[in-house]
C-alpha cells in the first residue's frame, strides 16, 4: 500500500494520554501496510504560553526573533510523539520542518512553502520507521528559521502529501468530518460524505473553521484527496476531492459565517474625484486585507463612494492608512460600521440553478434581516449582516435550501 499522512492539531496531542491515542492511531495505519507521516502542531496552549511570555519580555518583538521561539513548541510535540511510537514497539523518527526539508520564503511569521527536500524522509519510510514532522516551519534558503502562519500544520500536510506522492493526508480534528454548518450553532447540520475542492475553498475562506484555505488550495493545485476526520477515533470522516460526487442533490452545500466585520465607506464629492485603486493599494501595502467591495457612482457632478468590508481588528490600521494618504486617494469623508457578520451560502449547483441568490434575500428579508452588503461568485453568494443577527440568517438560510 501507499504513502499516508495524518494531522493532528493541538487539541489533539494536548497531553500525554492523546499522545499515546495518536501514537496508536498512525500505528494502525502502520499496520494497514502503508507508509505513515504524522504532521503535528505544538501541545495545546503552548504556543499561546509562548507568546505571552514575549509579551512579558517585548511587546514589539523581532519577528525573527519570535519565529525562532514559536518554531520550538512542535519540537516538544514530535520529540515526544515519537517516543510513544517507539514505546509501543515500532520504529519512529521525528523531523523539525528543515530537517524534513521544507524550504520556505524568508517572511518571518506567515512564509510560504516554496520547495520540499524529501530525502530524509524518503530514506526514513524506507527503512520502515513512521515519521514524524513538525507542523508549521521551515527553513529559508539562507538559513533562516520560519513559521508558516495560521493553519500552517495543515500546510504543512498537504505538502508534504504531494512532495510524497502520497494517496491521501488525513486531518485529524476535534470535529468527524466537515460539515454542512458548525454543528456548536446550527442544529440540523449535518456531516458531509464528501465535497468538491471548490466548495470546501470557499466554505474556509468564508469562516469554517475546520480546514485553512492554503491547505485546502494547495491539495487543488496537487490534486491529493484531502480526509477530515476525528482523531482518535474510527468513525469515516469526509473526503475533499475533484468533482464527479455522488452527494450533488443540493444546489446549496454548505453555510459559512464569520463574525466581527467591518465596514468602511470612502465618499468623494464627485465621480471625477474617485481613486478607487489608491485606496486598496496603500491598504494592500499595509497588509490590510479587504473582503467585499461595493462601488456607488452618482451623477457626474454628484457624490459617490465605494464601501468595502474586513475583519475588526484591521479597522484600526485600514483607518491610519486612509488618513494618511487622504490628499492622494481625494477622499471627502469616512464612514465605519462595526457590530456586522458574514453569512454565505456555497454549492457548485448554483452554477446551473438560477434564483438561488433571489431566494436568500427573500427569507432573510421576511425573517426581519438587514443586508449591508452582497457578493457573489459562480457558487457563493454572500450577505454582511448586523451580527446579532449573524447565527439567526445562518440557521434560516440552512433550512431554506434544505442542506
Amino acid at each position: 500500500m501507499g504513502k499516508v499522512v495524518l494531522k493532528f492539531g493541538g487539541t489533539s496531542v494536548g497531553d500525554v494520554a492523546k499522545i499515546k491515542a495518536t501514537a496508536e492511531q498512525a500505528i494502525r495505519e502502520k499496520e494497514k501496510g502503508h507508509e505513515v507521516v504524522v504532521v503535528v502542531s505544538a501541545m495545546g496552549k503552548s504556543t499561546d504560553h509562548l507568546v505571552n511570555l514575549a509579551e512579558q519580555i517585548n511587546p514589539k518583538a523581532p519577528s525573527r526573533e519570535m519565529d525562532m521561539l514559536l518554531s520550538t513548541g512542535e519540537q516538544v510535540t514530535i520529540a515526544l510523539l515519537a517516543m510513544a511510537i517507539e514505546h509501543e514497539g515500532h520504529a519512529a523518527i521525528s523531523y523539525t520542518g528543515w530537517q524534513a526539508g521544507l524550504v520556505t520564503e524568508e517572511i518571518h511569521g506567515n512564509a510560504r512553502i516554496q520547495n520540499i527536500l524529501t530525502t530524509n524522509v524518503g530514506k526514513a519510510l524506507d527503512e520502515g520507521k513512521i515519521v514524524v514532522v513538525a507542523g508549521f516551519q521551515g527553513l529559508s534558503e539562507n538559513g533562516e528559521i520560519t513559521t508558516l502562519g495560521r493553519g500552517g500544520s495543515d500546510t504543512t500536510a498537504v505538502a508534504l502529501a504531494a512532495a510524497l506522492g502520497a494517496e491521501k493526508c488525513s486531518i485529524c480534528t476535534d470535529v468527524v468530518g466537515v460539515y454542512t454548518s458548525d454543528p456548536r450553532y446550527i442544529s440540523e447540520a449535518r456531516k458531509l460524505a464528501e465535497i468538491d475542492y471548490d466548495e470546501m475553498l470557499e466554505l474556509a475562506n468564508l469562516g469554517a473553521g475546520v480546514l485553512h484555505p492554503r491547505a485546502v488550495e494547495y491539495a487543488k493545485n496537487f490534486n491529493i484527496p484531502l480526509e477530515v476526520r476525528g482523531a482518535h477515533v474510527v468513525e469515516v470522516g469526509t473526503m475533499i476531492k475533484e468533482g464527479n460526487l455522488l452527494e450533488t442533490k443540493q444546489v446549496v452545500r454548505g453555510v459559512a459565517f464569520d463574525d466581527k466585520i467591518a465596514r468602511i465607506r470612502v465618499s468623494f464629492k464627485s465621480v471625477d474625484k474617485m481613486n478607487v485603486a489608491c485606496i486598496f493599494t496603500k491598504l494592500a501595502e499595509e497588509h490590510v486585507n479587504v473582503d467585499i467591495i461595493v462601488q456607488s457612482i452618482g451623477e457626474e457632478a454628484g457624490p459617490s463612494a465605494v464601501s468595502f468590508s474586513l475583519k475588526e481588528a484591521d479597522l484600526e490600521e485600514a483607518l491610519r492608512v486612509l488618513e494618511q494618504n487622504k490628499a492622494a486617494i481625494g477622499y471627502h469623508d469616512l464612514v465605519t460600521e462595526s457590530g456586522l457578520a458574514k453569512v454565505s451560502i456555497v454549492g457548485s449547483g448554483m452554477v446551473s440553478n438560477p434564483g438561488v441568490a433571489a431566494q436568500m434575500f427573500t427569507v432573510l428579508r421576511n425573517a426581519g434581516i438587514s443586508v449591508r452588503m452582497i457578493s457573489t461568485s459562480e457558487i457563493k453568494v454572500s450577505v454582511v449582516v448586523p451580527e446579532v443577527k449573524m447565527l439567526e440568517a445562518a440557521e434560516v438560510c440552512h433550512q431554506t435550501f434544505d442542506v
